[in-house]
């Protein structure tokens, strides 16, 4: 069985390079700390550090059992402040990963809310990670829920997921550009002006599927600026930049000076999927993900008796 403390000491060595700053920020003396480093590759098998008389460098070995010790640490930190909220007679907290768009749409606010009216004191702690990063959350059970612009892969093992929003884009363009004021915009209207692309962090994906979707319309954007987040490309759409595509949630957001059309024509949607680990050890996550899906299937019919 590892010792937890020797994984704590192994981490912070291998994040200072150094056993002197390490053992001054654990407080320990130096040979101690040495020591269990020692006993620590002895009981693994492993060389984990490579030593020279100026610094202390991990191997290969040592940078994946790294990551994993990490992992184990914040996994074992969690279950503790677990304890301690079950042992208050709390239900426990819930850890939540997502991506911006979860905030932007107000899914997770609304989730949030709709949880804190009936269970005030839960502890909530968010995280903002990319979907792959959350996806490695729920298999370690660092995180009880992911929102994500990318599902699991089908038949996954060990996760379980749903969509729970499919968000219409929207034209923004500046309310001084010659387009803002005509009554129908065509694919012909659009074709050779400026635009302002967004290019997701998640994947070059989506920015190849946006231009394939403009394609299938019947226009090519010209692309003049590229902005990392879409309330960014709202800035310079109402700097009179260009013009952009976003999503139909975000269509508050859009400051002074923007005008948003919808495009019957334009098919592209952002979707938005809720994924969860298939063991559920808790009712609170199970409460947390019903409501979610709840709210999802109303925005469905709500968005079926708009069409």
């Amino acid at each position: 069985m590892l010792d937890i403390r020797q994984l704590q000491y192994f981490i912070a060595v291998a994040e200072e390079e150094h056993v002197g700053r390490a053992a001054e920020r654990l407080h320990i003396s130096q040979s101690p700390l040495s020591r269990q480093i020692a006993q620590l590759e002895e009981k693994l098998g492993l060389t984990l550090f490579e030593r020279s008389a100026q610094r202390i460098r991990l191997t290969r070995d040592g940078h994946t059992f790294l990551a994993e010790a990490r992992a184990f640490i914040t996994h074992g930190n969690r279950l503790e402040a677990l304890a301690k909220r079950l042992g208050r007679g709390d239900e426990g907290g819930l850890c939540i990963g997502y991506i911006e768009n979860a905030m932007h749409a107000g899914v997770l606010p609304d989730g949030l809310r709709t949880l804190r009216a009936t269970r005030p004191q839960v502890h909530v702690a968010l995280y903002n990670l990319h979907s792959a990063e959350q996806i490695e959350g729920l298999r370690q059970r660092s995180l009880d829920i992911a929102l994500l612009c990318e599902p699991p892969l089908p038949n996954d093992p060990d996760l379980d997921c749903a969509q729970v929003l499919s968000d219409p884009m929207l034209l923004a363009l500046p309310q001084t550009h010659p387009l803002a004021a005509k009554a129908e915009l065509t694919p012909a209207d659009l074709a050779g002006q400026e635009w302002i692309a967004v290019l997701h962090k998640e994947s070059a994906l989506k920015h190849d599927n946006f231009i394939a979707a403009c394609a299938r319309a019947g226009f090519t954007p010209d692309i003049r600026m590229e902005a990392t987040e879409p309330l960014t490309a709202l800035g310079l759409v109402a700097a009179g930049l260009g013009m952009a595509m976003i999503q139909h949630s975000l269509r508050q957001h859009a400051p002074a000076g923007v005008v948003v059309r919808e495009l019957p024509w334009f098919s592209y949607r952002t979707p938005l999927w809720l994924a969860w680990h298939k063991v559920n050890l808790r009712p609170l996550v199970g409460i947390f993900r019903a409501t979610l899906l709840e709210q999802a299937s109303g925005v469905a019919m709500a968005g079926q008796k708009d069409v």
